[in-house]
């Protein structure tokens, strides 16, 4: 009987053929991509008309951010496996333009592996709310603020840098069927089976290819910034409030929202406010002055919800572009109490906001809260499940106002 003995297969590259794990890289991330790209536009064209749509289409984008997350760590493990690894030679290293062409490629998808994902990732750290990550790390990021600024420059990053996929992959696509079905060469094989075929020692440069790359890239970015893609969109159009007549003028101050959806928390705030106070401190409980605050309800921000919190489901700006609050300020036995009215959306509710008030002559620190429910506003009544969309939504109020000089 012959005495067999194993055969270990390696798992590095050589300059012929693509090792096991190089391969194994490359279909994962092939797979990931074909899955990702069209799982991307389906949640970007999926209606969100009611809770049930709105359910569907976050389950969709958070599917797609996970994928996108994996993928991007996959395709630095690629990456830097790639650059430990000789690279097989070219099968026809006389076909110059060819060869450098397809070197180029594969920069330019190598950065492409790395800049769609990340930007989307960015994106989704520096926005509040909506489609959160399937997995407890990665919903924030170091050094990303949340800020719509800066996830609108990587929305866009993100939109230019996957067409730069899209084009690199068809090309590439491109090159392996001429080279499987007009040069009936060992292109595919080499990745597909790991089949040896090549000159050893035919090996190319790699600065030409790169210098390509970039050159590439820059046409996509340049050309996406030269086309507006990056020339970010104002505030809605919001109405003029005029200036409000007050015995306390506030130097600065914070209106603010929060509310769970879907499980996360979202903050916003309202650009555009003012307020009318009228207040003499005085020591016996009772009524110690009045306020009247108009809010500018298109100046509202909202994470990535922003355009959606305007629409006739939720706050309807346009057909209600403001809202008012008016209200007694109440000296009460453990502090300040704001009783009064807020009229939002074509309906009046009676509020109570308590608050805290610090005195200091003719300055006055305020803070105050309180709890409102949408439901009684018809705000996002199309989403009564508060598993999906909170009922409350707290209110923050924080100012610094002095005295008006008589």
């Amino acid at each position: 009987m012959p005495n067999l003995r194993s055969r270990k297969m390696p798992l590095a590259n050589s300059t012929t053929t693509y090792g096991p794990l190089a391969r194994a890289f490359h279909w994962l991330i092939a797979l990931g991509i074909l899955l990702m790209i069209p799982l991307g536009w389906i949640a970007h064209l999926a209606p969100m008309q009611d809770a049930d749509q709105i359910a569907l289409k976050t389950a969709l984008f958070s599917a797609h951010k996970t994928l996108g997350v994996a993928l991007f760590l996959l395709a630095l493990l690629r990456i830097l496996w790639a650059l430990v690894q000789p690279k097989p030679v070219p099968l026809h290293p006389h076909r110059k333009g060819e060869t450098l062409l397809a070197e180029a490629i594969h920069w330019v998808l190598y950065a492409a592996l790395v800049i769609v994902p990340l930007s989307g990732w960015v994106e989704h750290a520096a926005t509040d709310g909506f489609a959160p990550i399937l997995w407890p790390f990665g919903q924030n990021l170091p050094f990303v603020p949340s800020s719509p600024q800066v996830a609108e420059t990587a929305a866009t990053v993100h939109f230019l840098s996957q067409w730069a996929l899209v084009g690199a992959l068809a090309l590439h696509i491109a090159g392996v069927l001429k080279h499987t079905v007009l040069d009936r060469d060992a292109t595919l094989a080499r990745m597909a089976r790991g089949t040896a075929a090549g000159t050893e020692g035919g090996h190319s440069g790699f600065a030409a290819p790169l210098a390509l790359a970039v050159l590439i890239w820059a046409g996509v970015i340049g050309g996406g910034a030269a086309a507006g893609y990056f020339t970010q969109e104002g505030a809605p159009d919001a109405p003029a409030l005029e200036a409000a007549a007050s015995d306390w003028q506030v130097q600065e101050g914070t209106l603010s929202i929060a509310l769970v959806q879907m499980g996360s928390e979202v903050t916003g705030s309202f650009a555009d406010w003012t307020a009318a106070i009228t207040f003499e401190p005085q020591d016996a409980p009772g009524k110690s002055g009045e306020v009247t605050v108009q809010i500018a309800i298109p100046s509202l921000t909202l994470g990535s919800v922003t355009k959606q919190a305007m629409g006739a489901d939720f706050f309807d700006a346009e057909t209600y572009p403001t809202a008012t609050f008016q209200a007694d300020l109440m000296n009460v036995a453990d502090g300040y109490v704001a009783e009064g009215t807020l009229s939002l959306k074509g309906v009046d509710l009676p509020v109570s906001l308590p608050f805290t008030l610090t005195l200091d002559g003719d300055r006055a620190e305020m803070t105050g809260r309180t709890t409102l429910d949408r439901m009684g506003f018809a705000i996002g009544a199309n989403m009564a499940d508060p598993g999906q969309l909170s009922h409350e939504v707290e209110v923050i109020v924080a100012l610094t106002a002095t005295r008006s000089a008589e």
